[in-house]
């Protein structure tokens, strides 16, 4: 089967998209991990798939059901940075002349809306603060969290903004092991789906630095809903106020959110680096990992 792709990319998080608004894509798990493959494939991380939108959602005036899947071949709920590239990618594509939409996600709608400065805001929902929902096992919703690591206590901020988020404030983001720190919270037993883990340096009362240790992908330029979770975090616990800036190694998110019950807005850009197609049928296996692979 030929499938044709599209290349994008929010501040660096790299994705393909795929238009199966016409004609259904089977994707397996092992075919997302050899399209997501950087040597053997095309390389992302995250594959994002457009669909027509359920019955269900036809009914709450949805446009489009939006699919997310991690580079290790995973569906996951929501996607921030893929929003916005999800956005751009309908209307450029002519899949709709609308420049605000809504979408269906696993996590619930959300609503993007293409800027006239070329950037795209999405209405992210409320953030989720009730462990059971985030999911993460506490009986306690206090703002702050301490979670033992390798005997360790870490200071986290669990919500879930469609998806799990663990945000730990820092001194300085550069100097944190964030490969070594996200892969032990991201696994950690007290968030039963995994997490998305956040390291946040804040810089004065509107702006934060922030690095992103993502589920399924390890860490990546940026995260939207990393970022939006991390506004969120700080502005709880009184070390910024809204609008907050948000500074990833990948570029600039604007984030703003009014305080609990509200929405969370996110701004930033969308960018098309490349189309292509790939018969996808035909992959080559991915060759077994060496004896000296961890």
């Amino acid at each position: 089967m030929k499938l044709r792709f599209t290349k994008m990319h929010g501040l660096g998080n790299d994705f393909v998209l795929i238009d199966a608004t016409r004609v259904p894509v089977d994707l397996t798990p092992e075919r997302v991990r050899l399209l997501a493959d950087r040597h053997f494939g095309i390389g992302c991380d995250q594959l994002l798939v457009v669909e027509p939108p359920s019955a269900a959602g036809v009914a709450q005036g949805v446009d489009f059901r939006y699919r997310i899947f991690n580079a290790d071949g995973g569906e996951v709920e929501q996607c921030g940075n893929g929003a916005r590239c999800f956005a751009r990618f309908v209307y450029d594509k002519g899949l709709t002349t609308k420049r605000e939409i809504r979408v269906e996600t696993l996590a619930g709608i959300i609503a993007p809306r293409l800027d006239d400065n070329g950037s795209v805001t999405v209405d992210m929902g409320v953030p989720e603060f009730d462990p059971a929902k985030i999911p993460f096992v506490s009986d306690s919703n206090a703002i702050v969290q301490r979670l033992d690591v390798d005997g360790r206590a870490v200071a986290i901020t669990a919500l879930s903004m469609g998806n799990p988020h663990a945000v730990q404030v820092v001194a300085n983001v550069d100097a944190v092991p964030v490969a070594e720190w996200g892969d032990k919270i991201h696994a950690h037993p007290r968030f039963p789906a995994r997490v998305n883990v956040g390291f946040a340096e804040v810089l004065d009362a509107h702006r934060i630095r922030l690095r992103v240790y993502e589920r399924g992908a390890g860490e990546t330029l940026a995260c939207g809903t990393g970022a939006c979770a991390a506004a969120v975090a700080v502005i709880l616990r009184g070390l910024a106020a809204s609008p907050v800036c948000v500074d990833t190694r990948g570029g600039r998110l604007d984030i703003a959110w009014a305080g609990p019950g509200a929405s969370v807005s996110m701004t930033g850009p969308a960018v098309t680096v490349f189309e292509g197609e790939t018969m996808l049928d035909q992959l080559p296996p991915r060759p077994p990992p060496r004896p000296d692979s961890p």
